[in-house]
């Protein structure tokens, strides 16, 4: 890699600390099987669907000879699925690793763009001088990534034909990348090929989460690199005192982003969506609330503040979640008339009358330019893009408006002017924190070593990650056991159940004792950038979400 940085160049000398199991590589890991599993909901229909996979045992490992995974050398394939997250390029080099360590002949190819370059068999050989330049970055630019989902019979077809020279498939991905790898799993067993298939659980987002996945990796770094521009902000607020800064970030199905980020930089206001959600608040209602603890800061004297909201508010909303649901399904409906009309204006006039008019009326009374891009095309999962949606200027904009009633009956006497932004690209491709770094090298040798031994159908798990590196724990879940039925294009279909926040959860609760002194003092945290050199307490910290949770 030529015009490597500085710090790209000192980076490559970091060297991640395996857990202690690992250590002495996968000729020393002895699998040990816990109990049969089932899914988390929807038992009978996931065990139809995955009759060759579903109620596999979850597995741990623990020190001991097996020296059986090395006198074979094998032939594994990765694959980098869906959005970019700090740390990938570390689990590619954990694999490596892992792969050599146990047999110097152990080949590891990666397939180029995401999944279509599995079925258009488009790949390239991972050799150590390739990989030297990749390790602790950031980015998914060793083999790119692509959002292309494996389902249709050819595409199958395909799959089968590209990896009858592998041993094993790793697909490094978020929820429906890694059910697509279950799905991928079963359909080997049933054609009866010889491919373990594993997945790595990466997402930014921070909702492929459970017991055994503490956390996804790049979390830890995006958090991190949010939190320095939001602290940024915040110190700027507090020096001109004269805006409120709404703050989009990303997190398009659960607020995870948000309230870490809000951990991290205390600011005045943080809408959690699944609050929301519980608690049945329309979208007046989230106004309502906003526009509270802006008049309170007015009588203050302070018409300034930061709002943090998370990508997917808009979502949460029941009633905008009850429009967007009935939206899906008619646009999926009548995606062909509607591809013979050509203005967005004509196109809502039609979905208008396809929707239910309760619907159709709320619809309706949203700003113009929120009602378009509720119409812009779904993702390849048949979602709207919330991440196109204008969230916080749809708040701002409601927010005036009450305002101004306020005002008229002499309620509020203050200013309000707002600035907006949204911080999602920013986080994805960051240089990996020594957390990420560690976790992901961790992951990618871990699933090396369920590969080597077999275990298709599971996800790596390194878990024990508020301790030191040495002391976290390895294994693996069976992906259908973190499965139920969702609604995907008009249809049922098995996908990987989403994390959300716990309401009933440690970080939540510390939200809920901290929120009103946030509200209206000026308790502010400016953590600044990632740090990846100096003391581990400050280099080597990870979340407050997990911290909080493993108290």
């Amino acid at each position: 890699m030529s015009n490597s940085s500085e710090l790209q160049i000192q980076r490559r000398k970091f060297q991640p600390v395996l857990p202690e199991v690992l250590q002495k590589g996968a000729a020393y890991v002895k699998p040990k099987k816990g109990n049969s599993t089932k899914s988390i909901a929807d038992q009978k229909k996931i065990k139809e669907i995955f009759e060759n996979t579903y109620g596999l045992p979850e597995v741990s490992f623990v020190k001991g000879a097996n020296q059986s995974v090395s006198k074979k050398a094998v032939r594994i394939g990765v694959v980098l699925s869906g959005g970019q997250a700090p740390g990938g390029h570390n689990v590619i080099a954990g694999l490596f690793d892992g792969l050599k360590k146990a047999n110097k002949n152990n080949e590891l190819i990666g397939f180029l763009g995401g999944p279509s370059g599995i079925v258009e068999n488009k790949y390239k050989l991972i050799t150590e001088k390739l990989l030297i330049d990749y390790r602790n970055t950031g980015g998914f630019d060793l083999i790119k990534s692509g959002r292309t989902k494996i389902e249709t019979g050819q595409q199958f077809e395909n799959t089968k034909s590209n990896c009858k020279k592998l041993d094993a498939l790793i697909v490094v991905g978020g929820d429906d990348s890694n059910t697509n790898a279950a799905l991928i799993a079963e359909y080997a067993k049933k054609e009866n090929m010889d491919l373990c298939v594993v997945g790595v659980p990466k997402t930014i987002d921070g909702d492929l989460k459970n017991s055994h996945i503490e956390t996804s990796f790049g979390f830890d770094t995006a958090t991190k690199i949010y939190s320095e521009l939001v602290g940024n902000i915040c110190r700027d607020v507090n020096s001109a005192q004269k805006y409120w800064h709404f703050v989009r970030l990303m997190g398009r199905s659960a607020s995870h982003i948000t309230l870490e980020v809000g951990f991290k930089t205390q600011p005045n206001i943080v809408l959690i969506g699944e609050e929301i959600l519980a608690k049945k608040y329309t979208l007046a209602k989230v106004i309502d609330n906003i526009t509270d603890v802006i008049v309170k800061r007015a009588k203050l004297g302070k018409n300034f503040g930061v709002a943090l909201v998370p990508e997917g508010l808009i979502e949460f909303i029941p009633e905008m979640k009850e429009l967007i649901s009935a939206l899906n399904d008619a646009l999926a409906s009548n995606a062909q008339e509607l591809s013979k009309i050509s203005s967005i204006e004509e196109k809502k006039e039609f979905i208008f009358k396809k929707l239910p008019s309760k619907l159709s009326e709320l619809m309706q009374s949203l700003p113009a330019g929120i009602a378009s891009q509720l119409m812009l095309d779904r993702d390849p999962h048949g979602n709207v893009q919330v991440s196109l949606i204008e969230t916080e200027k749809l708040l701002i904009e409601m927010i005036q408006k009450k305002l101004g009633a306020l005002k008229k009956e002499e309620k509020y006497k203050g200013k309000f002017s707002a600035i907006t932004h949204f911080f999602g690209y920013e986080g994805r491709c960051g240089i990996p924190s020594n957390f990420d770094a560690n976790y992901c090298y961790a992951l990618g040798y871990n699933a090396a070593v369920l590969a080597l031994n077999g275990f298709t159908g599971y996800l790596s798990s390194v878990r024990n990650l508020t301790k030191p590196s040495k002391q976290w724990v390895c294994g693996g879940i069976p992906l259908t056991m973190m499965m139920n039925v969702e609604r995907r294009h008009g249809k049922d279909k098995p996908v990987i159940q989403k994390a959300l926040v716990d309401l009933k959860g440690k970080p939540f609760k510390e939200l809920v004792k901290n929120r009103d002194k946030w509200a209206l003092s000026e308790s502010y945290i400016f953590p600044g950038p990632i740090q990846y050199f100096g003391p581990s307490e400050v280099t080597d910290l990870t979340t407050k979400t997990l911290q909080y949770e493993q108290k």
